[in-house]
Order: C-alpha cells, then structure tokens, then sequence
C-alpha cells in the first residue's frame, strides 16, 4: 500500500495539546484592538495544529506572498546542496561565476562567499531600487559598490538570489525543481510560485508564494530538527547549524533584531525561539522549549509591533496538555472568526455620475517620472512589485458599467486588458486578472463617497497589499484619480529606512533618509489627471 502523503494532524481542541483557546482569542482581539492587519495565523503545538484562523478573503487554500521568508527556503536549499557536493561554505561566488567578474574590480568581491551570502555579510551593497525588469541581476550585484568588508553585517536582498543563482548552475535545474523531491514532496507541498528574474532563476531572497499551512509544516520541520515522521528531510546537522547565530547583529537596536543572525534565520529576543521573517510581518516562528511553531501573514509595516503582540501572548499561552479536552475551554472560541474579516464594505449610495459613466472612458495622462524610474503606478500596488522583474503599470483607457448591485471596472495597462467586478451592496465580488504575464485572484468592491467621488478597491488575495482608487470626477470632463494602497507606501519607505538606520553608522545620512520618507507617496502614488472621452470599445 502506498504511504500517505504527509499532513498536520488537527487537535480535538487548543487544549489538548495545551494551548490556551482564551488567550489566543485575547491575540485576536489585541490585534483587532491596535489595528494590525494579520491576515492568517496557525499554532501547531505537540505535533498537532492548536488552531488556526484565515480572515476573509483570505483562505487556507491560497498562497500567500512570503517576502523574505523566501530566504530561509533558499537556506535550506544551500543544506542540500552542500551535502551533495555542489559547493561547501567557503565557496567563493567569483569561482561559480567569473564571467560575472568586472574588468573594474574592487578586490572584496574574491572574499565573498557562501557563508557570506547566508549571514549577510557580503558586504556588498546594491542599489535598492534599481528597476529589475530592465537589468541582468548577477551583473548588477557583481558591479556594486561594497559598504564594507566582507564579514560585516548588512541585510541585503540580493545576497540570496546569488546563493540561489548559484544552485541553479551548478545543480542544473531551476531552484523549485531542485527543492521539489528534497523538500516540497516530502513535506506535501505543491509547487510554488516563485519570483524569477529573465533567466527563469527563482530570486531566492524574496517573491515565493506559500500556502499558510505550506509555511507551518517546514517551519514544523526545522522545529524536529530536520525530521518529519521519523524521516530526515533536511540535514540535520544543516538544521542546527542554520538556526544557530552567526552573524553578530549588535548593530541592530530592535530586541527581535540584535541576538545574532543565522542562515536566513533570526533568532528572537526575550526567549530562546528563532524565526523565518518576511515583510510587512509574515512569520514562521519556533520555540524550541515549548515543542510549538507559529506562522502567520499579514499586512504590517512595523514587524516589531506585530512581533510584540505576538510576544504579549505566546509562549505564554502554551499551557499542560489535556487530552480530556474535546472542545476549546473558551466557549466563543469558534464564533470569533466572524469578528476578524478585513474588508467590510458599506452598501453604496448611487450617483447620477453613474448614467454619464456608463457611456464614456476614462483617459489618464501618464507620469513621465513614474516611467522613468521604472515604476509606472497599477492596479497591482508598488508593494508587491518594487523588488519584481515583471511590473505593468499606466493604468488607462478605464471603463465603468454600473448595475444595480454592483460596478464593472475595465481598464488597460500595456497591451493587456482587465475587467472586475466591484460589488456595491456591502459584499466582495471575485476574479482573475492577468497583469505583466502574472495572474491574481482579486476580491473588489466599490462605493460612491458623495455624488463625485467613487472609490474602487481590488485586492489580490494572493499579496500583501490592497489597491484604493480614488476617482473625483470635476465638472463634465475632468476626472483626478488618487491611487493609494495598504499597506502604505510611507509605512513601507518608513520600514525600510527603519532597518537601515539600524546598520548605518551615519547619523546625517540616517535622518536625510527618514526626511525623505514624507515624499514617498507625493513620488510613487501622485495624483493623475484624466478626461472623459466617448466611450472605447477596446475590451
């Protein structure tokens, strides 16, 4: 008979595998209280999940962006790949990649290793912003300036899509098909979406897609120190030495940031669990002492706010098992999932702008600076695809068609063309849409705010993020469409600059950055000017 495919075992109650069901309803209803926006969490305690929670729209059945959780995968795959010989710690990237090697060189690049790329500290420093869809990445990376030797903490994305480039060469095959029969079919986990660059190499520091419970059962696994039903998966000579600190973080001035650094893995302040972290707070963590995981994603730009909250009720609510307990102690446990949806729509007025509407397009006039530096605004917010190769962008040539519950929304961006269905009775509608050749289920829903304001929102459920159009229509032509997101794009600027100034010595340069982060939105997300024009009929 052929063994059964691997699955996390659901516990009877929290309780039984001793969790405490009302402090995890005190978590939700402390995040509810401070505005933190996690979108899924899972507790899997004593090999069993505890219990888990998905807020509408998001499900259990759909991926979710990871961010840099990406880079503890990569990690795992460096396990594998030094095992088998393919390089070993001390393997310098000029070796693996010397046609890479610039005829102006500066001479730190021939210290860098593998040990370099997993602690982050290369030393190399490339330019955050630079637009990928038009750059060979490894050129970019090897012709970069170094902030210091090589040895010298500084988080740094791209030091994982070389570590991840690197496996793909010499293991001939791409990352996921590399991971597959290690790691993802032993772990029952179907093969994910992952950013690639424009040779089809998988980024490795960021853009992987997991489901919620994806996340837990290899985060299950690390906490087993490799192993899943008595079977090894990863090394576990791998697992202990990539959980452990190497790096010294003391430059870090967070709690959850300054105890050291392991193999794209933090280990947390406070108690003696480590983590797999990723932005706007999407989490994998372990605590060893209390044979317990916690993942969750999210849409929270200050990660410690979210890490503190978290830390405010686990591990203090890991508690004795009681295999007695067949239902939760905490008797609203199970009814308080419908508290918790992110979106909830109001049932929208109606507008005489809707009759006018339904018989004309809109024209938007593009931003010359968006398109210069490589980041025209979209439906898909700046959020998703600031680090992506595969961007659109000049949203245009927008139709509205209004009915009596509802709105649809087409417009264009490039050569491809979309349409959503905006629900306006206090309910989401759901999609697909196809944008840069990447395809996103997207929940929408739209509502009038005053006769000449509609405000349309799409969120991809598979991201982070939410895209807010804002539509003020002036006068019998004029139309201003605002676009705005979630997370906010000065919340993620403020992020960023965040965990900069924490390895940035120079207090001019620091405060320059944080001044800075106010023209975000003014720059990424500013006010375009558009006209109605008789209808198009380009869909």
């Amino acid at each position: 008979m052929a063994k059964e495919k691997f699955t996390l075992e659901r516990a009877k109650s929290p309780e039984e595998v001793g969790v405490s069901s009302k402090e995890v309803v005190e978590f939700l209803r402390d995040m509810k209280e401070n505005k933190l926006e996690f979108h899924s969490f899972m507790v899997v305690k004593n090999d069993k999940v505890a219990c888990e929670l998905y807020r509408a729209p998001f499900n259990k059945e759909t991926p979710h962006s990871a961010y840099s959780i990406s880079k503890t995968v990569t990690a795992i795959a460096a396990g594998f790949a030094i095992e088998e010989g393919l390089f070993t710690l001390d393997t310098r990237i000029v070796d693996i990649f010397p046609e890479y090697i610039p005829e102006k060189v500066d001479g730190r690049i021939f210290k860098v290793t593998v040990r370099n790329l997993l602690t982050m500290t290369a030393g190399v420093s490339p330019n955050l912003l630079l637009d990928k869809s038009k750059t060979d990445w490894l050129e970019e990376y090897f012709k970069s300036p170094f902030y210091g030797e090589p040895g010298t903490f500084r988080y740094v994305n791209e030091n994982i899509f070389v570590l991840s480039a690197m496996i793909c060469k010499l293991a001939k095959m791409t990352l996921r098909e590399y991971l597959t029969p290690r790691l993802f079919v032993p772990l029952n986990i179907d093969f994910p979406e992952w950013e690639t660059n424009q040779d089809g190499i998988e980024a490795g520091g960021w853009g992987l897609s997991l489901k919620l419970e994806d996340l837990a059962k290899i985060m299950y696994c690390l906490s087993n120190n490799g192993k899943v039903e008595k079977k090894q998966i990863i090394p576990e000579n791998w697992v202990l030495e990539m959980t452990d600190a190497h790096a010294d973080t003391s430059i870090c001035k967070n709690i959850d940031t300054d105890k050291g650094y392991g193999y794209c893995v933090w280990r947390n302040g406070g108690n003696q669990s480590f983590r797999a972290n990723g932005m706007f707070s999407q989490f994998g963590i372990v605590f060893p002492e209390e044979n317990a995981v916690l993942v969750c994603f999210g849409a929270i730009a200050s990660e410690q706010e979210a890490r503190d909250c978290i830390w405010r009720h686990f591990p203090k609510a890991f508690i004795e098992p009681d295999k007695r307990a067949k239902e939760p102690v905490y008797e609203d446990f199970y009814k308080i999932a419908d508290e918790f949806k992110i979106d909830n729509p109001n049932v929208s007025i109606h507008s005489l702008q809707e009759a006018k509407l339904n018989n004309k397009t809109i024209e938007i006039k593009r931003k010359v600076l968006l398109n210069l530096i490589g980041f025209p605004v979209s439906v898909i917010p700046f959020t998703v695809t600031f680090l992506n190769g595969k961007r659109a962008g000049n949203i245009d040539n927008i139709n509205f068609t209004f009915k009596e519950h509802e709105c649809l929304m087409s417009w264009c961006e490039g050569n491809e063309k979309n349409t959503v269905v905006c629900g306006m009775d206090g309910h989401l509608r759901y999609g697909d849409i196809t944008l840069a050749g990447v395809k996103y289920k997207v929940c929408c829903y739209a509502e009038w705010d005053e006769s000449d304001i509609l405000k349309v929102n799409i969120r991809p459920i598979e991201t982070a993020s939410k895209r807010k159009l804002k539509f003020t229509f002036v006068g019998t032509e004029k139309v201003i469409m605002k676009p705005l997101s979630t997370p906010k794009v000065k919340d993620m600027a403020v992020s960023l600059v965040g965990a900069a100034s924490e390895v940035i010595d120079n207090d001019l340069v620091v405060k320059v950055m944080q001044k800075a982060t106010k023209y975000v939105p003014w720059v990424l997300e500013p006010r375009h000017k558009g006209k109605l024009v008789n209808r198009k009929d380009i869909y």
